[in-house]
């Protein structure tokens, strides 16, 4: 009996909600305010229109995600957009760069993280610390493996947690703190080329924060009533975090002040320190910690579909093809992920391959928003349940936002940026060598059907 090859639908939409805000919500919102009020030169009225401006931006890639998604609700999510939209050599290079940097890369850096954090609470010498990422690892591989109804259900408690215990505690800065009492002027006098300059760098760091929105398209494949649940799911979902990181911010300046939170390289546990005291340390920490664990189930949630859906195509192993008989999860491609993500964690290479690689996911996120125009065209009269509002101006916007941030990488940062996109470009070989290796394999089962189906004339 062949292992079955479909998903089951079991998601709804607070599912889709909380895993769209437990995936994106990692360490960035507690460690990146800082660093944008330092380049907006303290500016409180710019530090916090980067932060709106960045996540509308968002909005709008999720709007025209939304449209996709509810077209065609499979579980290769932006894989398949790009696929269908520029063929599938595009589509395998971002599968290629997810797999082996940028999904497990992110993985590791967040086992690590949590180790880190853990550190802070109880002593952790540096071999436990790395016995203790990849015990995170195995336990999110676990969870997920056996089903996704229970990876979901984990999901929405840790998200909860996390999502309301950074709302109260920002809420808890901004009526406690006194940062405000000399915030300086909310605006720059004059709008020079330097604070324009530096608006444009912060947005950079925000659009960092605010990324992993995508990878909710992959569970669209496994979504109840997809057309209705996923579009209102990706888009309420990503405005919540738009209102979540504003306030945030509001509570750290309320906390130190413009200056103050611009000098800090750890604004979260600067802030609840400052106003609620050393022991709000502890509880920080457990936040994070709960932070952490919930974006990495996400990932381990998410990704793996789509190294499921390259298997379906016959580009990449064929095995991440199946599912699960007694858990319905495409368990393979689970497992393969948690163990390249565990290497990654132990050697420590993450760090330098996230650095050459993640900007370069802009590309294809990018390249995902273009393919609505692809769909519009060749399919001008198909039915779409959920249809972007403000096209074709919404699409337009979040394409020249990833652009800008891609390009703006290559000025910066040109070793980088090449070192990176050559890694993206090995995977052109190994796309052509699995697509030859799958016809073969398609050829062989043709023919022992043909000799094994007996003609009319035989019997």
């Amino acid at each position: 009996m062949s292992a079955p090859t479909t998903l089951r639908r079991t998601l709804g939409f607070t599912d889709l909600v909380m895993l769209t805000l437990g995936t994106v919500i990692g360490s960035g919102i507690f460690l990146v305010p800082g660093v944008v009020l330092r380049q907006t030169g303290s500016s409180v009225g710019v530090a916090l229109s980067v932060w709106v401006v960045g996540g509308v931006l968002s909005f709008l890639g999720a709007l025209t995600y939304a449209e996709l998604g509810a077209m065609h609700p499979d579980a290769g999510g932006l894989y398949s957009y790009i696929r269908d939209a520029f063929g599938p050599l595009l589509a395998f290079l971002y599968g290629w760069a997810s797999f082996f940097v940028i999904a497990s890369g992110s993985v590791a850096t967040l086992a690590v993280a949590f180790s880190t954090y853990l550190g802070q609470i109880l002593p952790v010498t540096p071999l436990v610390a790395k016995l203790i990422s990849v015990a995170v690892i195995i336990v999110i591989t676990a969870v997920n493996v056996r089903g996704t109804r229970g990876s979901a259900n984990i999901e929405n408690w840790t998200t909860s947690a996390k999502v309301g215990a950074l709302f109260l505690l920002s809420l808890a800065l901004i009526a406690i703190g006194h940062g405000w009492r000399n915030p300086g002027p909310l605006w720059p006098a004059t709008f020079t080329p330097s604070v324009l300059t530096g608006a444009g760098t912060a947005m950079i760091g925000v659009l960092w924060a605010y990324e992993g929105w995508q990878y909710v398209t992959f569970s669209a494949g496994e979504t109840k009533d997809p057309q209705r649940v996923f579009p209102r799911a990706i888009a309420i979902a990503t405005f919540a975090l738009i209102v979540l990181y504003v306030v945030a911010n509001a509570g750290y300046i309320a906390a130190l002040g413009p200056a103050g939170a611009a000098l800090s390289d750890h604004v979260a546990a600067d802030a609840s320190r400052t106003v609620l005291g050393s022991a709000s340390g502890v509880l920080l920490s457990a936040l994070v910690l709960v932070s952490i664990f919930s974006a990495a189930n996400g990932l381990m949630m998410t990704a793996p579909r789509l190294y499921y859906s390259m298997a379906r195509d016959g580009v990449f192993f064929a095995r991440l093809a199946t599912v699960n008989e007694r858990f319905g999860t495409p368990a393979a491609a689970i497992v393969l992920l948690a163990i390249w993500s565990a290497i990654l964690a132990i050697s420590g290479t993450f760090e330098q391959l996230l650095t050459y690689v993640v900007f370069a996911g802009w590309i294809f996120y990018g390249l995902g928003a273009l393919s609505i125009f692809a769909s519009r065209r060749r399919q001008p009269d198909a039915v779409r349940p959920f249809r972007t509002p403000g096209y074709p101006i919404t699409p337009i916007l979040f394409v020249a936002s990833a652009a800008a941030l891609v390009l703006n990488t290559m000025r910066e940062q040109p070793t980088r940026a090449l070192i990176g996109l050559a890694a993206v470009a090995i995977g052109t070989p190994a796309f052509y060598v699995w697509r030859a290796l799958s016809r073969r394999a398609a050829t062989r089962v043709a023919r022992v059907h043909a000799v094994a189906v007996p003609t009319d004339h035989e019997g």
